[in-house]
């Protein structure tokens, strides 16, 4: 056990951002799922700014890495292209 008040407040920290980057991710990634699940061109269009916004985002804060991201990015703008 921690030993240093700045090492519990730490240990606190710490699990309220695992709780929100694990929140994040897990939206997301619902979100890219409903985005590949869909068959309407229409709908795919409107969406697919928004989960590209959503996987920026959790590039940016480090959840995800930069290349991951790009290649998310890409892999839904080609579904989306091809419908």
């Amino acid at each position: 056990m921690a030993n240093h008040k700045s090492a519990l407040k730490r240990i606190r920290s710490n699990e309220a951002k695992r709780l929100r980057n694990r929140y994040q991710h897990k939206t997301t990634r619902n979100a890219i799922r409903r985005l590949k699940s869909t068959e309407n061109k229409e709908e795919a269009l409107k969406s697919l700014p928004e989960v590209i916004s959503m996987v920026d985002k959790l590039a940016k804060k480090n959840i995800i890495h930069d290349n991951k991201a790009a290649n998310l990015k890409s892999q839904l703008t080609k579904y989306v292209a091809a419908l």
